[in-house]
């Protein structure tokens, strides 16, 4: 048990103390700060957390929040994923369990986004129960203590690094010997650079630490290239207002507010050969120019964007997002022109207070265009 003592000795020295969701570790502030926290930094999600937890201070109001309202507020943070997950959750939670999020790890880990990360820092921080919460912190650490020699990503290499930290788990303070953990991974048993070795407590255990061999570990499976897809994106202007379409629920970035998108990349006569044939007379009101690109990477696809402004320059702004128009129907019948829901046109103000745009588009907009209200 020494190195549980050393570990929460060092916590209780050094622990993060400005992370609002420690002051008060409810279980709706834990499960949604760590839902948050996935593949995203602290100081990232801190106001978006404080902003979440005002406009949705309780399980009922995260329950009956409009999805475009919840989406909004999560814009930026990515995986949007995450936060249908937490209103599809909270929902069950309320019809199947009287409005208290479960203490049991069978039904919490039933819940849509909750695995056994997330199940295990509910349990031990919010219930103060005897469960470890494995992240890429606590495998990290452990491999390196053990050395273990399997991939870190095989469920086997996995559960020999649980079993070995669970072995050393306090029964007393397992939400701070979890925390303790993830503390000394972001900030000392570092995944990128050299590990500040010297300043951990665990080094006496560490058989990486012992042999030097700390780069070594954890062993990892070599990494798929990312696949590039090349897009060109418009943004369409009606006076001040910008056309947006709404993807498909099904896929990358399902069912957020786009700006509309072709397949490849198209140069300008391209794109103002593509307005006429597809919308006849009325796209000679709108003038195309070049509007930037952007690259952006998600977890298995690279996007390479370039995008074009069009802007209206006669009386027919509205004939682009008609319900019947051409541009309309060439979502559904036309190849170019990537599939979508529906259009709607929005205002500077609606964009910065009603539609969640994803991060891979906001390079294209005006910084004014978007911020948060």
């Amino acid at each position: 048990m020494m190195i549980t003592q050393k570990l929460l000795d060092w916590f209780d020295a050094h622990r993060r103390t400005h992370l609002p969701w420690r002051e008060d570790p409810t279980p709706y502030h834990v499960w949604v700060s760590e839902i948050m926290l996935q593949q995203t930094r602290v100081e990232t999600v801190l106001p978006y957390y404080e902003r979440f937890m005002d406009r949705l201070p309780d399980l009922r109001d995260l329950a009956e929040v409009d999805e475009d309202s919840l989406l909004k507020l999560w814009q930026g943070l990515g995986y949007y994923s995450r936060a249908k997950n937490l209103k599809k959750a909270a929902q069950v939670i309320i019809e199947d369990h009287g409005g208290k999020i479960p203490r049991n790890w069978e039904d919490l880990t039933a819940l849509p986004g909750i695995g056994p990360y997330t199940a295990g820092a509910i349990l031990s921080i919010a219930f103060q129960e005897p469960y470890l919460a494995p992240d890429g912190n606590l495998y990290r650490i452990g491999a390196r203590m053990t050395m273990e020699e399997g991939e870190i990503e095989k469920s086997s290499s996995k559960r020999r690094v649980e079993d070995f930290l669970r072995s050393f788990l306090s029964k007393d303070r397992p939400g701070d010997f979890n925390q303790a953990l993830m503390d000394l991974g972001s900030g000392v048993c570092l995944a990128k650079g050299q590990p500040l070795c010297r300043a951990c407590p665990l080094q006496e255990g560490c058989l990486a630490f012992r042999e030097g061999r700390q780069g070594e570990f954890p062993r990892r499976k070599e990494k798929k290239k990312r696949r590039e897809e090349e897009k060109t994106l418009l943004l369409i202007r009606g006076g001040e207002d910008v056309l947006l379409v709404r993807r498909p629920q099904k896929g990358l970035l399902g069912g957020l507010w786009s700006l509309p998108m072709l397949t490849g990349h198209w140069d300008e006569k391209e794109v103002s050969a593509w307005m006429k044939e597809r919308m006849g007379q009325t796209s000679s009101s709108y003038s195309v120019r070049y509007n930037g690109s952007y690259r952006h990477i998600f977890s298995h696809v690279e996007w390479d964007m370039i995008c074009y402004l069009l802007e209206e320059s006669g009386p027919n702004r509205y004939l682009v997002g008609e319900k019947d128009g051409a541009f309309f129907a060439s979502s559904t019948d036309g190849e170019d022109l990537e599939a979508f829901d529906e259009a709607v046109w929005a205002s500077p103000e609606d964009l910065a207070r009603e539609y969640s745009i994803p991060s891979a588009f906001l390079p294209f907009f005006t910084e004014a265009e978007v911020e948060e209200s």
